[in-house]
């Protein structure tokens, strides 16, 4: 008796079947928004390559040296 007491307890406290259910349901929702992910994470990695392209150019073009023009990366900042 005691120990169905126990058992009873811990599965109102913790449901083993819900937590499964709910933890289904979050892995199927990243599953299906897993493409929405992908695109917008392309499209953040493209909008900020071309930030730094442009920073780069920029600099290259304020640079009092002419040996750093160009696409090379400026080592002095």
């Amino acid at each position: 008796m005691n120990f169905l007491g126990f058992a009873r307890s811990f599965f109102l406290r913790r449901n083993p079947i819900k937590t499964f259910i709910n933890g289904l349901a979050e892995a199927l929702k990243d599953f299906l928004t897993m493409n929405k992910k992908l695109k917008l994470a392309r499209y953040r990695l493209s909008y900020h390559r071309h930030q730094l392209n442009k920073m780069e150019s920029l600099i290259a073009e304020n640079n009092q040296h002419t040996f750093l023009r160009g696409n090379k990366i400026n080592e002095v900042r």
